[in-house]
């Protein structure tokens, strides 16, 4: 399975995440380019322990039951449901969000297993550093295959 801390991982999303440009268009979902940088960096950050959100009510409900579809072997699904604080309606422009992303992304790369959060996830809980490299991979994917990189 793919983590972000794997050397090619990490530079297969780079390059995806540099093919993007300001007109590229979403495949499915709701969110455009520049929202989807902002979405995707403010993830990394939750992961790297720079922005901490508080686990959901629903997620200390549920959350623990559905861990798998985000650290497991199956790809994210289409339209999930997404935290509201990940949610941006105004966004910087293009060139700044892609950029603050990548920096996100090598941050996160960078430090490793030892630097990542012991927070827990808003959705999932309580995640190993092991997981949250899978997740950050797998969540990074999925929205990158959204704008069909």
């Amino acid at each position: 399975m793919k983590t972000l801390y794997q050397k090619d991982a990490y530079e297969e999303i780079l390059d995806r995440v540099n093919k993007l440009s300001p007109g590229t268009q979403r495949l499915w979902g709701k969110m455009n380019v520049n929202q989807m940088l902002a979405h995707s960096s403010i993830a990394l950050e939750a992961a790297i322990g720079s922005k901490y959100f508080p686990q959901l009510f629903m997620g200390k409900l549920i959350g623990r039951f559905f861990k798998s579809f985000g650290v497991g072997e199956k790809p994210i699904k289409k339209n999930g449901p997404t935290n509201p604080a990940f949610i941006f309606v105004n966004t910087q422009e293009f060139e700044k969000e892609k950029q603050n992303l990548l920096n996100q992304i090598k941050i996160f790369h960078q430090g490793g297993e030892a630097k990542c959060t012991t927070n827990p996830h808003s959705f999932f809980g309580k995640l190993t550093p092991a997981e949250w490299g899978v997740l950050q991979y797998k969540h990074l994917d999925h929205h990158l295959s959204q704008f069909g990189v």
